[in-house]
């Protein structure tokens, strides 16, 4: 049964992966799936982080692969999402288990209505950034979502970056991916030293997260995104519904 984990994990991780780079909300499958397979929330939780920092990692070593790096402008963003994000994985481990239950089936269905409501982004290189001082309390406030939930938290960093920052989405992606990956350590050491890490289970969603993610990034067919929010869409939806005990 413990090879049949590690299995699943790895494909879940994979899937999850592609998913970030061809559309975004990996996580609100991975954590629910480690949940399934035996981990109480607040372990699942702090093992989710493992992959993100290793995707993370990949992420900015391929922007900065291609030239496409602001690192002090990005750690300077990073730096305000830091307090919020220590104060959200703290409150993270002091939560009931229902009550993350039912707040990560609320998160999930608010996903699922933004990825088929909301606007696409418009990829227009020739923006100037023009910089609202809104975006360090904006900051503060996605910092501590992610923190304490993650799920859903890259559309936040986009929608944020993007309209208060006034950058092209090159450079959006560019700072979010430098951004998630300093307060993700930040909120991994919290549920480490909490004891809300399961670094095995970890380390093999981290392998096929980063085989997904490199996956995606190679995958070009035409509609591929569309199908694939269809496709997410309908899952975390059966997730939620599964989370609420509809069936």
């Amino acid at each position: 049964m413990d090879w049949l984990h590690m299995i699943l994990l790895f494909g879940v991780g994979a899937v999850a992966g592609f998913i970030n780079v061809n559309a975004g909300g990996g996580s609100s499958l991975t954590l629910p799936a480690l949940y399934f397979m035996g981990l109480d929330w607040a372990v699942a939780n702090g093992t989710n982080r493992i992959a993100l920092i290793l995707q993370n990692i990949f992420a900015v070593g391929s922007f900065h692969k291609n030239k496409v790096f602001e690192f002090k402008s990005s750690l300077t963003l990073a730096v305000f999402t830091l307090p919020g994000a220590v104060l959200g994985a703290v409150l993270a481990t002091h939560i009931s288990g229902v009550t993350f239950q039912r707040i990560l089936g609320v998160v999930l269905i608010l996903i699922v209505v933004s990825m088929f409501f909301s606007r696409s982004y418009q990829r227009d290189n020739d923006r100037k950034g023009r910089r609202s001082l809104l975006i360090y309390p904006a900051l503060f406030v996605i910092g501590f979502y992610g923190g304490f939930i993650q799920v859903g938290v890259g559309f936040l960093f986009m929608a944020a970056l993007y309209h208060l920052l006034q950058e092209n989405l090159v450079k959006v992606n560019m700072h979010k991916v430098f951004i998630i990956l300093i307060y993700t350590l930040a909120a991994l050491a919290v549920f480490a030293l909490a004891g809300y890490v399961h670094w095995r289970f970890g380390l093999v969603l981290a392998a096929g997260n980063a085989l997904g993610g490199w996956w995606g990034a190679h995958f070009a067919v035409k509609g591929g995104e569309r199908f694939i929010r269809i496709v997410l869409g309908v899952g975390i939806l059966l997730i939620a519904l599964k989370l609420f005990n509809a069936f």
